[in-house]
């Protein structure tokens, strides 16, 4: 695992960005694993300037995301689907059928899920999964307690994450973000090659301190990645303040960085 500190989102997400591009540029046709919430906007609008300056292409770039909400259609305004043509997929020459999305609506929701493993696992894997971090651990919709062998399933929201979503639904109410939802399972996540995981603000500082420096458990399943062979965590000054060695993880990936 290796944790780079930044003084800024901004610095943070241009880092990440590259990372991506770089690999896009190496591999026209690798397979991404995307993440949606705010904080993997800015990372997204960077790579959409490098899509524009004609310093990379997604033409045969292949895409599947974390989650989606169940219940909600592709075309409403705040499913994954929606977020993630608006935020990245319109803004970069990606074939939106490369693009994949879980359906929230699905019929059979376990069916789903298992069709979801074994198109992943057709494409060869994941080259490199984007991750965000919830305020009390958790990547993709893997609460506190989920195993950390899990796979891509049908998963009920904690009260928290609710509550911390609610303000992206209209009028900000609780009780119109749905309760539960599709999503990969920590075991699927940590089956991508490479990881890059992106934090920012003090809301998110006790989450990576548990992450980076707490023990593995399946109360904060992004602790699974310390057995990942090559993950990046992505973070500002506020997410990185509790970690204990954290000007050691500075000098360190500034290191591998050639920062």
């Amino acid at each position: 695992m290796e944790i780079v500190v930044c003084k800024t989102k901004e610095e943070a997400s241009k880092l990440a960005a590259a990372m991506i591009t770089d690999a896009v540029k190496k591999n026209p046709k690798i397979v991404l694993g995307l993440a949606t919430g705010s904080t993997p906007v800015m990372m997204y609008g960077e790579m959409a300037k490098a899509v524009k300056a004609k310093k990379v292409s997604y033409k045969q770039v292949k895409s599947w995301n974390l989650d989606e909400y169940v219940g909600l259609p592709g075309t409403h305004d705040q499913s994954y689907r929606y977020f993630m043509n608006e935020n990245l997929f319109k803004k970069i020459d990606i074939k939106l059928s490369n693009t994949h999305v879980l359906n929230g609506m699905a019929k059979d929701p376990e069916k789903e899920c298992k069709a979801y493993e074994a198109q992943i696992k057709k494409a060869g894997g994941i080259d490199i999964q984007v991750l965000g971090i919830g305020s009390d651990g958790h990547i993709a919709f893997n609460e506190p307690g989920t195993s950390l062998n899990s796979r891509t399933s049908v998963v009920y929201l904690t009260p928290s994450t609710i509550k911390d979503n609610a303000r992206l639904f209209f009028k900000g109410k609780e009780k119109d973000v749905p309760t539960r939802a599709l999503s990969m399972g920590v075991g699927t996540i940590c089956e991508a090659k490479k990881i890059i995981l992106l934090a920012f603000g003090k809301g998110k500082a006790d989450a990576i301190k548990g992450c980076v420096e707490g023990g593995m458990s399946q109360f904060c399943t992004a602790s699974a990645l310390q057995a990942h062979n090559d993950a990046w965590i992505f973070c500002d000054e506020d997410a990185a303040s509790k970690l204990k060695l954290k000007e050691y993880y500075r000098w360190r990936s500034a290191t591998k960085l050639g920062k």
